[in-house]
């Protein structure tokens, strides 16, 4: 795909329009992209590694520009430690500490400003993770829209147990940890001023529960958190990394009846929605049902299910098997259909 000579709002979108800028004009000017031969640049996984004697460093960098900054469910404080740990959590890291850079709108109001770092503070104490140091700065007004966060995660797992989302193989099940498409759809209610028959509620919440219970269990293989372009791509980037395909199911797929409901009327896809609250594992197939167990045993796993494997023929591919009993290729999406849901 061509970048043109403008940056434009589908190049930060988390599509393949994002994955090929990044390619093509980032990637290459850096030379030195990794450490001690850890996960680098050229991986474009969750996060990176430093391997120190029998541990690796985990570390992952992420920016949040949501609007609105307060939604049903969350706000952008929430959402920034949210994110931070669940890209740690999907690379098997447990999450330590956490660096916060904010920079905000001058005339921005004082008491929305303590509303969110309260919510970064409850959200990262429930989990136990530190918030150790950071960066304030003040944009004159006009100059940037209200707040943007940027937050950087430290964790730690032993050294080759990193989950890498290249690591699907024929066999393997997998598994989505919740109901998918709610985030984004809460985000679209406010923004659009939008009210729905029943109320839709952002899933952003630290998914490291979820994960440390299915990392006990083993059997692993990768993972990798739904953010923008939902299910969708993030199950396109572990069949194209791991050079398989994964077949879904469309009726094993956990979505609330609301969220189908509002997503048709808005002619929407719920597979192409972001989550800020799940997982997408992959599991060795003897292990799958006891993973799914332990998933479903925590708070926010409850709706996990089993909702496809991976299979050797058609590499690079998603199928969706549909409830009529057909079979489409679920395709990887270029942009988003809402800029700013992260």
């Amino acid at each position: 795909m061509l970048i043109g000579d403008r940056v434009e709002l589908i190049h930060g979108s988390g599509g393949e329009a994002m994955a090929n800028l990044i390619k093509e004009i980032i990637i290459p000017n850096f030379k030195l992209g990794s450490v001690f031969e850890g996960l680098g640049l050229k991986d474009m996984d969750d996060g990176s590694t430093i391997p120190i004697e029998d541990l690796e460093l985990v570390m992952t960098s992420d920016g949040y520009t949501v609007d609105p900054i307060f939604f049903p469910g969350g706000d952008i404080g929430k959402l920034a430690i949210s994110g931070t740990i669940n890209d740690l959590a999907v690379m098997g890291a447990k999450p330590l500490a956490i660096l916060n850079s904010m920079i905000v709108e001058e005339g921005f109001p004082i008491s929305d400003l303590k509303k969110i770092v309260h919510s970064m503070a409850t959200t990262a104490e429930d989990i136990g993770v530190a918030v150790i140091g950071g960066d304030f700065k003040v944009m004159p007004k006009g100059k940037v829209d209200k707040i943007v966060i940027t937050t950087t995660g430290i964790g730690l797992a032993k050294r080759g147990r990193v989950i890498r989302d290249s690591g699907l193989r024929p066999g393997d099940k997998i598994i989505v940890t919740g109901t998918i498409g709610d985030h984004e759809l809460a985000l679209i209610s406010v923004r659009e001023g939008i009210s729905f028959e029943c109320s839709i509620t952002s899933d952003v919440a630290p998914i490291w529960p979820v994960m440390e219970a299915a990392l006990k269990v083993g059997g692993i293989t990768a993972a990798k958190d739904p953010t923008r372009g939902g299910l969708a791509a993030a199950l396109n980037e572990l069949a194209k990394k791991s050079g398989v395909s994964v077949w879904i199911g469309e009726d094993k797929i956990p979505i609330k009846s609301e969220v189908k409901a509002a997503a048709e009327m808005l002619g929407l896809d719920p597979l192409y929605l972001a989550c800020e609250g799940r997982a997408v594992i992959g599991v060795r197939a003897e292990k799958a049902s006891e993973v799914l167990e332990a998933i479903k045993s925590t708070k926010l796993g409850r709706d996990a299910a089993i909702i496809g494997e991976v299979r050797s023929e058609s590499p690079g591919y998603v199928i969706l098997e549909t409830v009529i009993g057909g079979k489409r290729i679920l395709e990887p999406p270029i942009g988003m259909p809402l800029p700013r849901v992260c």
